[in-house]
């Protein structure tokens, strides 16, 4: 007997999505709360205007990437908002710098100049190594659980909540 996998259609969402998905709400999350925190202090109307549609565009995004996570292949059942915000500033760090490693390794694949190659890497080196401690510091404390899809998946969770819950 022959098994067609192609006709049947998981009730869950593969791995590579939930990660893809995790890194989404993440890194929206914390931008979603740096531009509420920095709201007050625009006084240019039409830049108050892109900031205002810039939190509904990524409130709604939130909102919508958060409807996956019950297909997501664990999770566990809680409604906890994380208050902290340790756990923010260090995952702003964490992005910085993640960032930071993808524009400075595109930056070194268009450099012609020996010498400028030379600092890029440097600057390279130095952007790797604050990642990996900013990184190392968030899983000691229990921010980034890295090895634990659930409690990674529980963490965007309750980052996604407290930026759409942030008053601007």
């Amino acid at each position: 007997m022959e098994h067609n996998n192609a006709n049947k259609s998981p009730q869950h969402l593969a791995w590579h999505e939930t990660l893809e998905i995790h890194e989404l709400v993440a890194f929206q999350s914390v931008g979603l709360m740096k531009i509420k925190m920095a709201y007050s202090e625009v006084n240019d109307p039409a830049l108050k205007v892109l900031y205002s549609n810039a939190i509904n565009g990524l409130s709604t995004n939130l909102r919508d990437l958060l409807k996956f996570y019950p297909l997501m292949p664990t999770r566990k059942q809680e409604d906890q908002v994380r208050v902290d915000q340790t756990a923010f500033y260090s995952g702003d760090l964490l992005a910085l710098f993640k960032t930071g490693i993808r524009n400075y390794a595109i930056a070194i694949s268009e450099t012609a100049t020996p010498s400028l190659r030379n600092v890029l890497q440097q600057h390279l080196n130095r952007t790797i190594q604050m990642h990996a401690d900013v990184y190392s510091f968030m899983y000691q404390r229990g921010y980034y659980p890295s090895y634990n899809l659930t409690e990674l998946l529980e963490n965007d969770q309750d980052l996604a909540k407290q930026a759409l819950s942030y008053s601007y």
